[in-house]
Protein backbone atom coordinates (compact mmCIF):
# COMPACT_ATOMS: atom_id res chain seq x y z
CA UNK A 1 0.00 0.00 0.00
CA UNK A 2 3.36 2.08 -0.75
CA UNK A 3 3.11 4.89 -3.42
CA UNK A 4 5.40 7.52 -4.31
CA UNK A 5 6.06 9.53 -7.30
CA UNK A 6 9.33 8.64 -9.44
CA UNK A 7 11.16 11.68 -9.34
CA UNK A 8 10.12 12.59 -5.39
CA UNK A 9 13.87 13.60 -4.02
CA UNK A 10 15.61 12.78 -7.13
CA UNK A 11 17.55 15.22 -9.84
CA UNK A 12 16.39 14.54 -12.80
CA UNK A 13 18.78 14.91 -15.43
CA UNK A 14 16.33 15.96 -18.88
CA UNK A 15 16.96 17.04 -22.22
CA UNK A 16 14.52 19.21 -24.22
CA UNK A 17 11.11 17.90 -26.01
CA UNK A 18 10.91 16.03 -28.77
CA UNK A 19 14.31 14.76 -28.13
CA UNK A 20 17.49 13.89 -30.57
CA UNK A 21 20.59 11.63 -30.40
CA UNK A 22 22.20 14.28 -28.52
CA UNK A 23 19.71 15.42 -26.04
CA UNK A 24 19.17 11.40 -25.05
CA UNK A 25 23.14 10.93 -25.16
CA UNK A 26 23.91 13.94 -22.94
CA UNK A 27 21.39 13.29 -20.37
CA UNK A 28 22.87 9.20 -20.20
CA UNK A 29 26.26 11.24 -19.56
CA UNK A 30 25.44 14.04 -17.41
CA UNK A 31 23.51 12.03 -15.16
CA UNK A 32 26.30 9.24 -14.83
CA UNK A 33 28.70 11.94 -14.19
CA UNK A 34 26.63 13.58 -11.27
CA UNK A 35 26.34 10.25 -9.57
CA UNK A 36 30.44 9.53 -9.85
CA UNK A 37 30.60 12.75 -8.26
CA UNK A 38 28.43 12.46 -5.39
CA UNK A 39 24.70 13.28 -6.64
CA UNK A 40 23.39 9.48 -6.12
CA UNK A 41 19.82 10.26 -6.37
CA UNK A 42 20.85 11.88 -10.38
CA UNK A 43 18.48 9.96 -13.16
CA UNK A 44 18.85 10.14 -17.02
CA UNK A 45 15.09 11.33 -18.13
CA UNK A 46 13.26 12.41 -21.17
CA UNK A 47 10.37 14.25 -22.23
CA UNK A 48 9.65 12.78 -25.72
CA UNK A 49 9.74 9.71 -27.66
CA UNK A 50 12.73 8.40 -29.19
CA UNK A 51 13.77 7.33 -32.63
CA UNK A 52 15.51 4.49 -34.59
CA UNK A 53 18.65 6.69 -34.21
CA UNK A 54 18.58 6.47 -30.55
CA UNK A 55 17.29 3.03 -29.89
CA UNK A 56 20.28 2.03 -32.63
CA UNK A 57 22.98 3.66 -30.08
CA UNK A 58 21.09 2.11 -26.89
CA UNK A 59 20.91 -1.19 -28.21
CA UNK A 60 24.94 -1.39 -29.61
CA UNK A 61 26.00 0.01 -26.13
CA UNK A 62 23.62 -1.90 -24.22
CA UNK A 63 22.39 1.59 -22.09
CA UNK A 64 18.58 1.47 -20.87
CA UNK A 65 16.58 4.45 -22.09
CA UNK A 66 16.21 6.92 -19.97
CA UNK A 67 13.45 7.27 -17.43
CA UNK A 68 10.29 8.92 -19.83
CA UNK A 69 8.74 12.16 -17.77
CA UNK A 70 6.89 14.19 -19.66
CA UNK A 71 5.64 16.55 -17.10
CA UNK A 72 7.26 17.95 -13.80
CA UNK A 73 4.49 19.88 -13.06
CA UNK A 74 3.72 19.46 -9.30
CA UNK A 75 1.51 17.04 -9.02
CA UNK A 76 -1.18 14.99 -6.18
CA UNK A 77 1.43 12.62 -5.56
CA UNK A 78 4.00 14.69 -4.40
CA UNK A 79 2.23 15.52 -1.34
CA UNK A 80 0.24 12.60 -0.73
CA UNK A 81 1.42 10.70 2.30
CA UNK A 82 1.98 6.78 1.27
CA UNK A 83 2.48 5.20 4.57
CA UNK A 84 -1.30 5.02 5.10
CA UNK A 85 -2.98 3.83 8.02
CA UNK A 86 -6.15 2.05 7.03
CA UNK A 87 -8.40 -0.72 8.28
CA UNK A 88 -9.68 -3.25 6.89
CA UNK A 89 -14.03 -3.67 6.05
CA UNK A 90 -14.19 -6.68 8.47
CA UNK A 91 -12.56 -4.70 10.90
CA UNK A 92 -14.53 -3.23 14.26
CA UNK A 93 -15.43 -0.11 15.46
CA UNK A 94 -13.52 -1.07 18.51
CA UNK A 95 -10.34 -1.56 16.46
CA UNK A 96 -11.18 1.21 14.37
CA UNK A 97 -11.33 3.66 16.94
CA UNK A 98 -8.30 2.30 19.25
CA UNK A 99 -6.38 2.33 16.28
CA UNK A 100 -7.10 6.10 15.29
CA UNK A 101 -6.23 6.62 19.04
CA UNK A 102 -3.14 5.13 19.11
CA UNK A 103 -2.05 6.88 15.84
CA UNK A 104 -3.70 9.93 16.75
CA UNK A 105 -5.58 10.66 13.59
CA UNK A 106 -9.06 11.41 13.04
CA UNK A 107 -9.73 10.27 9.27
CA UNK A 108 -8.96 6.43 8.72
CA UNK A 109 -9.73 4.95 5.16
CA UNK A 110 -11.29 1.42 4.63
CA UNK A 111 -10.57 -0.78 2.30
CA UNK A 112 -11.17 -4.41 1.56
CA UNK A 113 -8.61 -7.73 0.85
CA UNK A 114 -7.75 -6.05 -2.69
CA UNK A 115 -7.01 -2.76 -1.39
CA UNK A 116 -9.98 -1.17 -2.79
CA UNK A 117 -10.93 1.74 -0.92
CA UNK A 118 -14.85 1.06 0.22
CA UNK A 119 -15.27 4.18 2.69
CA UNK A 120 -13.66 6.69 5.02
CA UNK A 121 -14.68 6.90 8.75
CA UNK A 122 -14.07 9.92 10.91
CA UNK A 123 -13.91 10.69 14.24
CA UNK A 124 -16.83 12.14 14.72
CA UNK A 125 -18.47 9.81 12.86
CA UNK A 126 -17.81 7.26 15.97
CA UNK A 127 -18.65 9.52 18.20
CA UNK A 128 -22.19 10.17 16.42
CA UNK A 129 -22.46 6.29 17.18
CA UNK A 130 -21.33 5.86 20.77
CA UNK A 131 -23.11 9.69 21.74
CA UNK A 132 -26.07 10.15 19.48
CA UNK A 133 -28.29 13.27 19.39
CA UNK A 134 -31.00 13.30 22.17
CA UNK A 135 -33.64 12.33 20.07
CA UNK A 136 -31.73 9.35 18.44
CA UNK A 137 -31.16 7.45 22.07
CA UNK A 138 -33.19 4.65 20.84
CA UNK A 139 -30.37 3.58 18.26
CA UNK A 140 -28.39 2.73 20.97
CA UNK A 141 -29.74 -0.66 21.27
CA UNK A 142 -29.48 -1.52 17.85
CA UNK A 143 -26.43 -4.15 17.45
CA UNK A 144 -25.16 -4.35 13.82
CA UNK A 145 -22.81 -7.35 13.92
CA UNK A 146 -21.80 -10.99 14.70
CA UNK A 147 -21.32 -13.20 17.74
CA UNK A 148 -17.89 -13.32 16.94
CA UNK A 149 -17.58 -9.62 16.37
CA UNK A 150 -19.01 -9.37 20.27
CA UNK A 151 -17.19 -11.72 22.13
CA UNK A 152 -13.76 -10.23 20.53
CA UNK A 153 -14.83 -6.98 21.58
CA UNK A 154 -15.36 -7.91 25.00
CA UNK A 155 -12.06 -10.93 25.01
CA UNK A 156 -14.75 -12.98 26.01
CA UNK A 157 -15.18 -16.65 26.79
CA UNK A 158 -17.73 -18.29 23.97
CA UNK A 159 -19.52 -20.95 26.57
CA UNK A 160 -21.73 -21.72 23.26
CA UNK A 161 -22.22 -19.98 20.01
CA UNK A 162 -24.75 -20.41 17.56
CA UNK A 163 -23.93 -19.18 13.93
CA UNK A 164 -20.85 -17.04 15.70
CA UNK A 165 -20.15 -15.57 11.88
CA UNK A 166 -23.23 -14.59 10.85
CA UNK A 167 -23.74 -10.66 10.64
CA UNK A 168 -26.92 -9.52 12.27
CA UNK A 169 -29.45 -6.67 13.72
CA UNK A 170 -29.55 -7.22 17.30
CA UNK A 171 -31.21 -5.37 20.27
CA UNK A 172 -29.31 -5.06 23.44
CA UNK A 173 -30.87 -5.38 26.54
CA UNK A 174 -29.89 -4.71 30.65
CA UNK A 175 -30.96 -6.90 32.82
CA UNK A 176 -31.05 -4.31 35.48
CA UNK A 177 -34.37 -4.74 36.66
CA UNK A 178 -36.62 -7.14 38.45
CA UNK A 179 -38.02 -10.27 37.15
CA UNK A 180 -41.31 -9.49 36.96
CA UNK A 181 -40.06 -5.68 34.94
CA UNK A 182 -38.02 -7.80 32.84
CA UNK A 183 -40.18 -10.40 31.52
CA UNK A 184 -42.87 -7.86 30.59
CA UNK A 185 -39.72 -6.04 29.05
CA UNK A 186 -38.99 -8.80 26.56
CA UNK A 187 -42.17 -9.18 25.58
CA UNK A 188 -41.37 -5.40 23.76
CA UNK A 189 -39.00 -7.46 21.42
CA UNK A 190 -38.59 -10.03 19.62
CA UNK A 191 -36.54 -12.82 21.55
CA UNK A 192 -35.05 -13.68 18.26
CA UNK A 193 -32.88 -10.44 18.32
CA UNK A 194 -32.05 -9.94 22.06
CA UNK A 195 -28.51 -9.68 23.13
CA UNK A 196 -29.19 -9.86 26.82
CA UNK A 197 -26.71 -8.10 29.19
CA UNK A 198 -26.98 -9.90 32.79
CA UNK A 199 -24.77 -10.79 36.12
CA UNK A 200 -25.44 -14.33 37.82
CA UNK A 201 -29.08 -13.76 38.49
CA UNK A 202 -30.35 -17.31 37.50
CA UNK A 203 -34.11 -16.07 37.69
CA UNK A 204 -32.89 -13.64 34.75
CA UNK A 205 -31.05 -16.07 32.78
CA UNK A 206 -33.98 -18.66 33.25
CA UNK A 207 -36.46 -16.58 31.62
CA UNK A 208 -33.82 -15.59 28.93
CA UNK A 209 -33.55 -18.86 27.89
CA UNK A 210 -37.07 -20.09 28.04
CA UNK A 211 -37.75 -17.33 25.76
CA UNK A 212 -35.27 -18.17 23.57
CA UNK A 213 -33.07 -14.81 22.94
CA UNK A 214 -30.42 -14.45 20.73
CA UNK A 215 -27.64 -14.07 23.36
CA UNK A 216 -26.72 -13.96 27.10
CA UNK A 217 -23.60 -12.21 27.77
CA UNK A 218 -22.48 -13.27 31.91
CA UNK A 219 -20.48 -10.00 32.53
CA UNK A 220 -17.92 -9.76 35.83
CA UNK A 221 -16.26 -13.02 34.47
CA UNK A 222 -18.74 -15.20 36.93
CA UNK A 223 -19.67 -18.60 36.29
CA UNK A 224 -22.66 -19.99 35.24
CA UNK A 225 -24.78 -22.78 36.71
CA UNK A 226 -24.21 -25.70 34.38
CA UNK A 227 -27.47 -26.89 34.36
CA UNK A 228 -28.41 -23.28 32.73
CA UNK A 229 -26.08 -23.83 30.42
CA UNK A 230 -26.99 -27.50 29.45
CA UNK A 231 -30.63 -25.74 28.68
CA UNK A 232 -28.99 -23.31 26.57
CA UNK A 233 -27.47 -25.49 24.85
CA UNK A 234 -31.05 -27.50 24.21
CA UNK A 235 -32.74 -23.89 23.37
CA UNK A 236 -29.81 -22.98 20.78
CA UNK A 237 -29.32 -19.68 22.81
CA UNK A 238 -25.67 -18.49 23.16
CA UNK A 239 -23.40 -17.96 26.10
CA UNK A 240 -20.69 -15.32 26.61
CA UNK A 241 -18.95 -14.87 29.55
CA UNK A 242 -17.52 -11.13 29.75
CA UNK A 243 -14.87 -10.20 32.08
CA UNK A 244 -15.77 -6.73 32.40
CA UNK A 245 -18.96 -5.32 34.39
CA UNK A 246 -22.10 -4.62 32.93
CA UNK A 247 -21.72 -1.02 32.09
CA UNK A 248 -18.45 -1.71 30.36
CA UNK A 249 -20.12 -4.67 28.65
CA UNK A 250 -22.69 -2.94 26.72
CA UNK A 251 -20.19 -0.24 25.35
CA UNK A 252 -18.05 -2.75 23.97
CA UNK A 253 -20.71 -4.60 22.84
CA UNK A 254 -21.86 -1.42 20.68
CA UNK A 255 -18.04 -1.25 19.44
CA UNK A 256 -18.59 -4.55 17.90
CA UNK A 257 -20.09 -3.30 14.48
CA UNK A 258 -18.00 -4.25 11.77
CA UNK A 259 -17.02 -0.99 10.56
CA UNK A 260 -18.27 -1.11 6.90
CA UNK A 261 -21.54 -0.13 7.70
CA UNK A 262 -19.94 3.28 9.61
CA UNK A 263 -18.26 4.86 6.34
CA UNK A 264 -18.84 7.77 4.59
CA UNK A 265 -19.34 6.47 0.65
CA UNK A 266 -19.98 9.65 -0.25
CA UNK A 267 -16.14 11.59 -0.93
CA UNK A 268 -14.08 13.35 -2.67
CA UNK A 269 -10.72 12.06 -3.98
CA UNK A 270 -7.79 12.52 -6.24
CA UNK A 271 -5.99 10.71 -9.44
CA UNK A 272 -2.14 11.08 -8.46
CA UNK A 273 -1.24 12.49 -11.48
CA UNK A 274 -3.43 15.50 -11.47
CA UNK A 275 -1.91 18.77 -11.27
CA UNK A 276 -1.40 19.83 -8.05
CA UNK A 277 -3.33 23.46 -8.52
CA UNK A 278 -6.13 21.83 -9.75
CA UNK A 279 -6.56 19.75 -6.36
CA UNK A 280 -5.82 22.38 -4.46
CA UNK A 281 -9.15 24.38 -6.27
CA UNK A 282 -11.10 21.27 -5.81
CA UNK A 283 -10.32 20.54 -2.06
CA UNK A 284 -10.79 24.57 -1.18
CA UNK A 285 -14.37 23.75 -2.38
CA UNK A 286 -15.12 20.53 -0.29
CA UNK A 287 -15.97 20.52 3.37
CA UNK A 288 -13.46 17.21 3.59
CA UNK A 289 -10.29 17.99 5.27
CA UNK A 290 -8.91 14.49 4.45
CA UNK A 291 -8.68 13.22 0.83
CA UNK A 292 -7.66 9.78 -0.57
CA UNK A 293 -5.56 9.30 -3.61
CA UNK A 294 -6.72 6.83 -5.97
CA UNK A 295 -6.28 4.34 -8.76
CA UNK A 296 -8.74 2.55 -10.36
CA UNK A 297 -10.20 2.63 -6.73
CA UNK A 298 -6.81 0.97 -5.47
CA UNK A 299 -6.12 3.46 -2.25
CA UNK A 300 -2.30 4.82 -3.83
CA UNK A 301 -2.12 7.62 -0.80
CA UNK A 302 -4.32 10.16 1.12
CA UNK A 303 -3.34 13.86 2.12
CA UNK A 304 -5.21 16.44 3.84
CA UNK A 305 -5.41 20.37 3.31
CA UNK A 306 -2.39 21.43 5.51
CA UNK A 307 -0.32 19.28 3.17
CA UNK A 308 -0.86 21.80 0.24
CA UNK A 309 1.26 24.06 1.95
CA UNK A 310 4.10 21.41 1.97
CA UNK A 311 6.85 22.77 -0.30
CA UNK A 312 7.37 20.46 -4.00
CA UNK A 313 10.58 21.24 -5.10
CA UNK A 314 11.46 19.51 -8.38
CA UNK A 315 15.32 19.93 -9.10
CA UNK A 316 16.15 19.37 -12.48
CA UNK A 317 19.58 19.86 -14.50
CA UNK A 318 18.55 20.61 -18.38
CA UNK A 319 21.17 19.67 -21.07
CA UNK A 320 21.14 20.07 -24.70
CA UNK A 321 18.72 23.49 -24.01
CA UNK A 322 18.04 26.39 -22.32
CA UNK A 323 14.67 27.58 -23.19
CA UNK A 324 11.51 26.63 -21.17
CA UNK A 325 9.88 26.75 -24.31
CA UNK A 326 11.45 23.60 -25.34
CA UNK A 327 12.27 22.15 -21.66
CA UNK A 328 9.65 19.83 -20.14
CA UNK A 329 6.13 20.30 -19.02
CA UNK A 330 6.44 21.85 -15.87
CA UNK A 331 9.95 22.95 -15.37
CA UNK A 332 9.29 26.46 -14.66
CA UNK A 333 7.75 25.25 -11.40
CA UNK A 334 11.07 23.31 -10.77
CA UNK A 335 14.31 23.85 -9.37
CA UNK A 336 17.00 24.54 -12.40
CA UNK A 337 20.19 23.17 -10.41
CA UNK A 338 22.48 23.33 -13.86
CA UNK A 339 22.26 23.60 -17.52
CA UNK A 340 24.59 22.18 -19.96
CA UNK A 341 24.01 23.32 -23.41
CA UNK A 342 25.95 24.19 -26.82
CA UNK A 343 23.05 26.47 -28.09
CA UNK A 344 22.61 30.38 -27.65
CA UNK A 345 21.16 31.54 -24.85
CA UNK A 346 17.47 32.19 -24.54
CA UNK A 347 15.07 34.41 -21.83
CA UNK A 348 15.88 31.72 -19.01
CA UNK A 349 15.69 33.14 -15.68
CA UNK A 350 16.41 31.56 -12.27
CA UNK A 351 16.00 32.37 -8.86
CA UNK A 352 19.10 31.48 -7.27
CA UNK A 353 22.91 31.23 -8.98
CA UNK A 354 23.42 28.20 -10.93
CA UNK A 355 25.83 26.43 -13.01
CA UNK A 356 25.97 27.02 -16.52
CA UNK A 357 27.93 25.33 -18.84
CA UNK A 358 27.28 26.49 -22.63
CA UNK A 359 30.24 26.42 -25.03
CA UNK A 360 30.26 27.07 -28.75
CA UNK A 361 31.08 23.65 -29.74
CA UNK A 362 29.23 21.05 -32.31
CA UNK A 363 27.23 18.86 -29.21
CA UNK A 364 26.42 18.78 -25.83
CA UNK A 365 27.80 15.10 -25.98
CA UNK A 366 31.31 17.10 -26.22
CA UNK A 367 30.56 19.45 -23.11
CA UNK A 368 29.78 15.92 -21.04
CA UNK A 369 32.72 14.09 -21.79
CA UNK A 370 34.69 16.93 -21.24
CA UNK A 371 33.38 17.58 -18.17
CA UNK A 372 34.76 13.75 -17.31
CA UNK A 373 38.34 14.17 -18.86
CA UNK A 374 38.60 17.78 -16.86
CA UNK A 375 37.54 15.76 -13.36
CA UNK A 376 39.48 12.75 -14.19
CA UNK A 377 36.51 10.55 -14.02
CA UNK A 378 36.61 6.84 -15.37
CA UNK A 379 34.48 6.86 -17.88
CA UNK A 380 32.15 3.56 -18.50
CA UNK A 381 33.52 2.12 -21.99
CA UNK A 382 29.43 1.97 -22.53
CA UNK A 383 28.64 5.72 -21.64
CA UNK A 384 31.62 6.51 -23.85
CA UNK A 385 29.81 5.02 -27.02
CA UNK A 386 26.69 6.86 -26.14
CA UNK A 387 28.66 10.17 -25.61
CA UNK A 388 30.34 9.65 -29.18
CA UNK A 389 27.60 8.50 -31.13
CA UNK A 390 25.77 12.20 -29.67
CA UNK A 391 28.63 14.04 -30.91
CA UNK A 392 28.81 12.31 -33.87
CA UNK A 393 24.84 12.59 -34.81
CA UNK A 394 25.04 16.49 -34.03
CA UNK A 395 27.64 17.06 -35.83
CA UNK A 396 27.11 14.71 -38.39
CA UNK A 397 30.76 12.99 -37.91
CA UNK A 398 32.54 16.84 -37.77
CA UNK A 399 31.22 17.33 -40.98
CA UNK A 400 28.55 20.00 -39.96
CA UNK A 401 30.04 24.10 -39.32
CA UNK A 402 29.02 23.77 -36.14
CA UNK A 403 32.04 21.19 -35.73
CA UNK A 404 35.25 22.30 -33.88
CA UNK A 405 38.45 20.99 -33.48
CA UNK A 406 37.26 20.36 -29.72
CA UNK A 407 34.53 17.98 -31.28
CA UNK A 408 37.68 16.62 -32.67
CA UNK A 409 39.71 15.45 -29.96
CA UNK A 410 37.13 14.75 -27.72
CA UNK A 411 35.78 12.29 -30.54
CA UNK A 412 39.33 10.74 -30.80
CA UNK A 413 39.44 10.23 -26.80
CA UNK A 414 35.65 8.48 -26.74
CA UNK A 415 36.21 6.19 -29.84
CA UNK A 416 39.76 4.90 -27.99
CA UNK A 417 37.72 4.64 -24.43
CA UNK A 418 34.44 2.73 -26.35
CA UNK A 419 36.69 0.81 -28.23
CA UNK A 420 34.95 1.99 -31.65
CA UNK A 421 35.94 3.05 -35.24
CA UNK A 422 33.75 6.27 -35.65
CA UNK A 423 33.24 5.61 -38.94
CA UNK A 424 32.09 2.92 -39.27
CA UNK A 425 29.57 3.83 -36.10
CA UNK A 426 28.32 6.59 -37.90
CA UNK A 427 27.79 4.65 -40.79
CA UNK A 428 25.69 2.57 -38.94
CA UNK A 429 24.31 5.31 -36.97
CA UNK A 430 23.24 7.23 -39.94
CA UNK A 431 21.72 4.33 -41.72
CA UNK A 432 19.55 3.10 -38.91
CA UNK A 433 16.34 4.39 -40.21
CA UNK A 434 14.76 7.31 -41.98
CA UNK A 435 12.22 9.18 -40.02
CA UNK A 436 10.16 10.00 -43.61
CA UNK A 437 10.32 6.51 -44.34
CA UNK A 438 8.89 5.12 -40.84
CA UNK A 439 7.30 8.07 -39.01
CA UNK A 440 3.86 9.15 -40.14
CA UNK A 441 4.30 12.75 -41.32
CA UNK A 442 2.44 14.41 -37.93
CA UNK A 443 5.02 12.74 -36.20
CA UNK A 444 7.87 13.53 -39.07
CA UNK A 445 7.67 17.41 -38.22
CA UNK A 446 7.78 16.88 -34.52
CA UNK A 447 10.67 14.15 -34.72
CA UNK A 448 13.61 16.56 -33.67
CA UNK A 449 11.44 19.92 -33.38
CA UNK A 450 12.08 23.39 -31.06
CA UNK A 451 9.83 25.88 -30.50
CA UNK A 452 11.38 29.43 -29.82
CA UNK A 453 10.36 32.67 -29.06
CA UNK A 454 11.77 36.01 -30.56
CA UNK A 455 10.41 39.21 -29.34
CA UNK A 456 6.37 38.60 -29.15
CA UNK A 457 7.05 35.89 -32.18
CA UNK A 458 6.59 31.95 -31.70
CA UNK A 459 7.89 30.09 -34.08
CA UNK A 460 9.54 25.99 -34.56
CA UNK A 461 12.06 24.70 -36.58
CA UNK A 462 12.36 21.25 -37.16
CA UNK A 463 15.16 18.71 -38.76
CA UNK A 464 15.44 15.31 -39.97
CA UNK A 465 18.51 13.64 -41.25
CA UNK A 466 17.87 11.20 -44.31
CA UNK A 467 20.68 9.32 -46.59
CA UNK A 468 19.20 10.86 -49.96
CA UNK A 469 16.16 12.69 -50.78
CA UNK A 470 13.94 10.02 -52.37
CA UNK A 471 11.42 9.56 -49.17
CA UNK A 472 11.23 13.61 -49.46
CA UNK A 473 9.77 13.92 -52.56
CA UNK A 474 7.95 11.44 -51.90
CA UNK A 475 6.17 12.74 -49.10
CA UNK A 476 6.71 16.48 -49.26
CA UNK A 477 3.14 17.28 -50.24
CA UNK A 478 1.79 15.80 -46.98
CA UNK A 479 4.37 17.31 -45.11
CA UNK A 480 3.54 20.50 -45.90
CA UNK A 481 0.08 19.51 -45.13
CA UNK A 482 1.09 18.40 -41.50
CA UNK A 483 3.44 21.92 -40.58
CA UNK A 484 0.43 24.09 -41.92
CA UNK A 485 -2.01 22.34 -39.34
CA UNK A 486 1.17 22.43 -36.78
CA UNK A 487 0.96 26.81 -37.19
CA UNK A 488 -2.69 26.56 -36.76
CA UNK A 489 -2.84 24.49 -33.70
CA UNK A 490 0.11 26.43 -31.90
CA UNK A 491 -0.75 29.59 -33.62
CA UNK A 492 2.96 30.34 -34.47
CA UNK A 493 4.08 33.28 -37.30
CA UNK A 494 5.60 30.32 -38.61
CA UNK A 495 6.99 26.36 -38.81
CA UNK A 496 10.24 24.81 -40.73
CA UNK A 497 11.04 21.88 -41.48
CA UNK A 498 15.15 21.30 -42.41
CA UNK A 499 15.43 18.09 -44.12
CA UNK A 500 19.27 17.52 -44.92
CA UNK A 501 21.30 14.67 -47.33
CA UNK A 502 23.80 13.66 -44.78
CA UNK A 503 25.61 11.98 -47.82
CA UNK A 504 25.79 15.72 -50.04
CA UNK A 505 25.45 17.86 -47.04
CA UNK A 506 22.51 19.74 -48.39
CA UNK A 507 18.84 20.55 -47.63
CA UNK A 508 15.47 21.42 -48.33
CA UNK A 509 13.16 23.73 -46.31
CA UNK A 510 9.78 23.40 -46.04
CA UNK A 511 7.84 26.79 -43.99
CA UNK A 512 3.74 27.44 -43.32
CA UNK A 513 3.30 30.17 -41.89
CA UNK A 514 2.53 33.78 -42.46
CA UNK A 515 2.71 35.08 -45.77
CA UNK A 516 4.34 38.31 -44.69
CA UNK A 517 7.12 36.34 -43.28
CA UNK A 518 7.54 33.81 -46.22
CA UNK A 519 7.82 37.00 -48.58
CA UNK A 520 10.98 37.33 -46.52
CA UNK A 521 12.98 34.26 -47.38
CA UNK A 522 14.91 35.03 -50.54
CA UNK A 523 16.69 31.86 -50.87
CA UNK A 524 16.09 29.49 -54.19
CA UNK A 525 12.51 28.14 -54.27
CA UNK A 526 11.86 24.83 -56.01
CA UNK A 527 8.11 24.86 -55.00
CA UNK A 528 5.31 26.58 -53.52
CA UNK A 529 6.82 26.57 -49.89
CA UNK A 530 10.04 24.61 -50.12
CA UNK A 531 13.77 25.52 -51.02
CA UNK A 532 16.79 24.82 -51.61
CA UNK A 533 19.49 25.41 -49.15
CA UNK A 534 23.18 23.88 -50.29
CA UNK A 535 25.52 23.55 -48.08
CA UNK A 536 23.33 23.91 -45.24
CA UNK A 537 22.94 20.90 -42.64
CA UNK A 538 23.00 23.05 -39.01
CA UNK A 539 19.80 23.85 -37.72
CA UNK A 540 21.57 25.93 -34.85
CA UNK A 541 24.34 27.71 -37.02
CA UNK A 542 23.00 28.22 -40.50
CA UNK A 543 19.67 27.67 -40.39
CA UNK A 544 18.11 29.74 -37.37
CA UNK A 545 20.26 32.84 -37.81
CA UNK A 546 19.25 32.62 -41.62
CA UNK A 547 15.38 32.89 -40.29
CA UNK A 548 15.64 35.46 -37.72
CA UNK A 549 17.42 37.61 -39.99
CA UNK A 550 14.25 37.08 -42.00
CA UNK A 551 12.20 38.24 -38.76
CA UNK A 552 13.87 41.35 -38.66
CA UNK A 553 13.50 42.22 -41.93
CA UNK A 554 9.75 41.71 -41.76
CA UNK A 555 9.52 43.48 -38.37
CA UNK A 556 11.57 46.43 -40.54
CA UNK A 557 9.51 46.24 -43.30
Amino acid sequence: MLYSADFMSEVLVIGHRNPDADSICSALGYAEFKRLTGTANAVACRCGDTNDRINFILSNFKVETPRFVPDITPKVADIMRTRIEAANEDDTALDVLSAMDEKNIRVMPIINKAGELKGLVSVFKLCDYFLPARHRLGDTRRILGSLGNISRSLSGKILHSVNEDVQEDLILMIAAMKLESFSLRLQNFPPSKIVLVVGDRREIQETAILSKVRLIIITGGLAIDDDILARAKETGVSIIVSPYDSATSAWLIRSSVPIINMVHTDFTSFPPEMDLEDARSAAAESSQNTFPVLSANNLLGIFSKSDFMRPVDKQIILVDHNELSQAVRGAEQATILEIIDHHKIGALTTNQPILFLNEPVGSTSTIVADQFFKNNIALPPSIAGVLLSGLISDTLLLKSPTATPKDKVILDRLAEIAGVNPSELAEKLFASGSVLSIKAPADAILADCKEYIEDQYHFSVAQVEELGFSHFWDKKDILLEELYRHVQRHQYLFAALLVTDINTNSSYLLVRGADQYLDTIDNQKVEPYIYELAGVVSRKKQLLPYLLRCLSKMKIS
